[in-house]
């Protein structure tokens, strides 16, 4: 006799809970934390940068060059929605450029500026982990704060 593997279905709250958890750990740099909420072939895509990154180290080490970059750098959510197993939040990103910020083109030596970045990230589940995540924000917006382009 055959049974199916029923996979635990979770409500949009929960969804939106676990999606502000992993923001929660990345501005407490709490990677294990980060680590423990992602599938074992998680992907993230950045679209301000046009990063693809697949695997949960990848994805950690990425956003450890963005605390290096900026070592006070939180999000706060400003909005959540969730349906299926889909969760939207909206982010709006601080810190202070204190560190060397390693881009495609170069690394952007530290300007010792604060900057402000509206954002929403798109978080699609494989049961209670993240399987894939969509960070939208505006590059552009980041870099005229640290000064990096004419504003």
């Amino acid at each position: 006799m055959m049974t199916a593997v029923q996979t635990e279905v979770l409500t949009a709250d929960e969804l939106a809970r676990i999606a502000r958890d992993q923001i929660d750990a990345f501005n407490k740099g709490d990677w294990e934390q980060m680590r423990a909420l992602l599938t074992s072939d998680a992907r993230y895509h950045e679209f301000g940068t046009e990063r693809k990154i697949e695997g949960p180290d990848q994805i950690i080490e990425l956003f450890k060059g963005w605390k290096t970059a900026f070592p006070d750098a939180a999000g706060t959510v400003t909005n959540a929605v969730a349906d299926g197993n889909t969760a939207v939040l909206e982010v709006t990103w601080t810190g202070t450029h204190n560190g060397p910020l390693v881009t495609a083109a170069g690394t952007i030596p530290a300007s010792g500026k604060r900057q402000e970045t509206p954002a929403a990230v798109f978080y699609v589940f494989e049961g209670d982990k993240i399987k894939a995540s969509r960070h939208y924000f505006d590059a552009m917006t980041l870099l005229k704060q640290i000064g990096a382009q004419p504003k």
